[in-house]
C-alpha cells in the first residue's frame, strides 16, 4: 500500500559511541500479513544499502505494519531473512486516544500541508 523511507539517527549517549545513522523503511498494509511480503521488503532494503547508505551508516531496516498477523506465519518468513525486518500489527480506533490529540495537527493544518506539497510538487515537475 504505502511504503515510505527515511533516515534515522539514534543517539547512544551511554555507550560512548555517539551516534548511529541508518536507513528505515515502512510499508503499510491494509489486511493480514503474507509472506511474500518479506521479499518485497528485502528488496527495498537491499535498494537503500546499495544506493542510499553512506560508509558510516548502518544497514538499513525495515517494518511491515499489517493490520493483523499470525506469529507463526511471521516467524517462518523471516527465518531465512538475512536483513532486519520487524512486522506489527496495528489498529483502527474510531476515537483518538486523549493522550495523542494535542500531538497531531488539526485537520485544516493537515490539509494546508498536503496543499503545500502538491504545489512544490508542481514546481519540480
Amino acid at each position: 500500500m504505502a511504503q515510505e523511507l527515511k533516515k534515522v539517527t539514534v543517539f547512544e549517549e551511554d555507550s560512548g559511541l555517539g551516534h548511529i545513522t541508518m536507513n528505515t523503511t515502512e510499508e503499510l498494509k491494509v489486511g493480514e500479513f503474507k509472506p511474500e511480503f518479506v521479499g518485497k521488503m528485502q528488496f527495498y532494503l537491499a535498494a537503500l544499502d546499495d544506493q542510499e547508505r553512506m560508509q558510516d551508516e548502518r544497514p538499513s531496516i525495515g517494518m511491515i505494519l499489517c493490520r493483523t498477523k499470525d506469529r507463526a506465519i511471521v516467524e517462518y518468513a523471516l527465518r531465512e531473512s538475512k536483513k532486519p525486518i520487524g512486522v506489527a500489527s496495528y489498529q483502527i480506533v474510531k476515537r483518538l486516544p486523549k493522550a495523542l490529540a494535542n500531538e497531531l495537527p488539526e485537520p485544516k493544518e493537515i490539509e494546508k500541508l498536503l496543499m503545500d506539497l502538491n504545489d512544490e510538487r508542481k514546481k519540480i515537475l
